[in-house]
């Protein structure tokens, strides 16, 4: 009983460990950092992804009582616009913020900050550092994301817990192959697409169609798993060495995919094309296109 308990605490830690690397690595994950005067320091989180809904809010911490000025700079995303320059003002929450045009979903800005704190100049990101990139997606419905999220969840804590019971040889493999394949089956082969769609306006661009990295990563982990089921079947074997290797290798390979940060090589809208006439929805490259 001690055995299979701490065999789930460790899967359950390390499947937390690499969704935690994956999210906090990935291109729409907030860009942090602290405002500094005096020995004041306050932390802000600028945002990366938005939906298409409205413009994005760009966010600092404010400090009253001081001179403080700040300058967001932003342009379309690889594209030769000029700079625009937006002064940060306090809104009627007293947030100081910036906001940003909506663009089409797949759109990206890029910006960077500027300002002053009672003399001291600050810049975001540092210079000579790359611009923050911003992209806008299409909302995505609760009951197709939550359903989505909630399998890939069951996909990595189920199977590296996969992976453990064939290291193990604790006789529990075959069970969690079966129910990771499923998830990932459900969450990531239907589910998935479906909320490509509603995001970007396709179901699947990555191989044949693309190179879209999401995409991609869940064609490989879900072969792997596949390949795991059919080759250790659904009754146990009186030789399990093959079988046995064959789960800790799908895992393995699954991992090491949860650990490429998430969203990268995504949708993103060629803004040469839209400025010559194509519908935005036709103007979306992925992968090592853009």
């Amino acid at each position: 009983m001690v055995k299979k308990i701490l065999t789930w605490v460790l899967a359950i830690f390390l499947a937390l460990a690499a969704m935690i690397y994956q999210r906090s690595t990935g291109p729409t994950y907030e860009y942090k950092g602290y405002l500094e005067h005096n020995d004041d320091s306050r932390k802000y989180k600028l945002l990366r992804s938005q939906e298409t809904t409205e413009g994005a809010k760009i966010e600092l911490p404010y400090f009253e009582g001081i001179n403080y000025t700040a300058t967001l700079h932003y342009k379309r995303y690889q594209t030769k616009d000029d700079i625009t320059d937006l002064e940060f003002q306090l809104d009627e929450n007293k947030l100081f913020i910036a906001q940003l045009p909506v663009q089409p979903a797949a759109g990206k800005i890029e910006y960077s900050i500027t300002g002053s704190i009672d003399g001291e100049e600050f810049s975001i990101p540092e210079k000579g550092e790359d611009n923050i990139v911003l992209r806008y997606k299409d909302p995505v419905p609760d009951y197709i994301l939550i359903p989505h999220v909630t399998m890939m969840i069951i996909v990595i804590i189920f199977g590296i817990r996969a992976g453990l019971g064939a290291a193990f040889n604790d006789g529990t493999m075959r069970r969690w192959t079966i129910v990771a394949f499923t998830a990932m089956t459900v969450g990531g082969m239907m589910l998935g697409p479906i909320v490509q769609k509603y995001a970007f306006g396709e179901y699947w661009t990555g191989f044949p169609n693309g190179s879209d990295f999401t995409d991609n990563k869940m064609l490989i982990m879900w072969i792997a798993w596949a390949l795991a089921l059919a080759i250790i079947g659904f009754k146990p074997k009186k030789k399990e060495g093959v079988s046995r290797a064959t789960v800790l290798m799908a895992s393995v390979v699954m991992t090491m995919v949860y650990l490429i940060p998430h969203s990268m090589g995504g949708s993103t809208l060629d803004y040469d094309a839209v400025d010559k006439g194509i519908d935005p929805k036709e103007a979306i490259k992925t992968g090592a296109e853009h």
